[in-house]
């Protein structure tokens, strides 16, 4: 990977900067910016997907099979792991940064004297579906920020609206329990519109079902896993890979499923090194931690891991390292490096046993990994994956931090 180009630096340094606008749930803005950019491009067909966990992993099967279908694709997912363009995909293409820079610069002028200034969330979901225009993309997958119901994906009308496993995250904009998030992310589901809902909690799948009823939207209730093969590792990926196929049938669209067995999404218990046991794990919330945990007894049987953990404000760390704390052999805390960072001092309230280090960096060089050494666990959050995909795998200059 080379170096980005001035321009794009400067428009993405523009763009971060919009991040010191938090995070505004409502539609207003977006709709303004998909008005003025004349949005999105006629007869593309869009699969919306929200809910807690799965999301990234269904979106990223739903674009493996729709390209399989010889569809062309566009793909939007959140965050980033390294590199901003990982977010805009066409047919697995990151978006070129010199269109992206030519982009920005032209939101960047026409948004300039709004009030309230649209979110990093807003302008990147813009830029993602002038770029899906452009580049022809037939099939569009747009993964929700945040909730549902607000987010700045919500703007569209789908072919088919996705929720994904529900579980207890971003409980100070969604609420506070299972029910009030639910009802926040059945928020994408639209009159009439097929909806795909994986197997849930009773109080999420009665939110569910009673919203799909108000607005007479057809509802597919996955009731078992795919059993064919998938490359991602972990017996929840097999639930997503099922909702994926669903919800392409419930659009209409043909969807190979031997392209299961190809899906590349890093940091979603991914292997690293030449024995595979250094694992990366974007489990950032109770019930990913719980996702995390079967999958690594189904692989790793009893062995025991070095645990390096961090985490980002707003997320149940506690309950985190409740969860994965009898898994490791050695745990051991770290900051991520983000805005966002719970510090390791602050973590280790939770677990006082622990190591600490003030980075991933030193918290790598102090772990022995290859032959007769346990295998290491790298979880807690996204951007903490990215920061060590980005150190492992010799990309450390391209690294981007990111609050979103």
């Amino acid at each position: 990977m080379g170096p980005s180009s001035s321009a794009f630096s400067r428009e993405l340094e523009w763009l971060y900067g919009t991040q010191l606008f938090g995070i505004k749930l409502g539609l207003e803005n977006m709709r303004r910016l998909i008005e003025l950019i004349g949005l999105p491009g006629k007869a593309q067909r869009i699969i919306h997907v929200a809910g807690t966990n799965g999301k990234g992993s269904t979106c990223a099967m739903l674009d493996a099979v729709s390209r399989a279908g010889f569809h062309s694709t566009g793909l939007f997912t959140s965050p980033h792991l390294i590199h901003f363009t990982e977010r805009i995909r066409v047919n697995g293409e990151p978006i070129p940064e010199v269109e992206a820079a030519r982009r920005l610069r032209i939101i960047r002028e026409k948004i300039s004297g709004w009030d309230p200034h649209p979110t990093f969330f807003e302008i990147t979901t813009a830029l993602a579906l002038w770029w899906f225009r452009d580049a022809g993309a037939q099939v569009l997958v747009l993964e929700a920020g945040l909730g549902g119901r607000l987010d700045a994906t919500n703007v569209l009308t789908p072919r088919v609206s996705v929720i994904t496993a529900i579980g207890l995250d971003h409980t100070q904009w969604l609420g506070e329990t299972i029910g009030k998030i639910a009802l926040e992310k059945a928020g994408i589901i639209k009159p009439g519109v097929p909806v795909v809902t994986a197997p849930q909690d009773p109080e999420a799948m009665a939110v569910i079902e009673r919203v799909a009823h108000e607005r007479g939207a057809p509802l597919t209730r996955v009731e078992s896993p795919w059993l064919g093969p998938v490359s991602l590792a972990g017996s929840h990926q097999r639930w997503n890979a099922a909702v994926a196929l669903a919800a392409m049938d419930a659009a209409g669209l043909v969807a190979p499923a031997g392209a299961l067995a190809q899906v590349e999404w890093p940091g979603r218990m991914q292997r690293l090194g030449g024995d595979g046991r250094v694992v990366l794990d974007g489990a950032h919330n109770p019930h990913g931690a719980k996702a995390l945990l079967v999958a690594w007894r189904e692989i790793f049987g009893d062995e025991k891991p070095v645990i390096i953990f961090g985490a980002v404000a707003c997320k149940d760390h506690a309950e985190m390292l409740s969860i994965l704390s009898g898994l490791a052999e050695r745990l051991i805390l770290t900051t991520v490096d983000s805005p966002r960072a719970v510090p390791a001092s602050e973590l280790a309230a939770a677990a006082p046993e622990a190591m600490m280090t003030a980075t991933l960096e030193e918290a790598l060089a102090v772990v022995p990994r290859g032959v007769g050494h346990p295998p290491v666990l790298i979880c807690g959050s996204l951007y903490l994956v990215g920061q060590a995909l980005a150190l492992l795998g010799g990309y450390a200059s391209r690294y981007e931090r990111s609050a979103q």
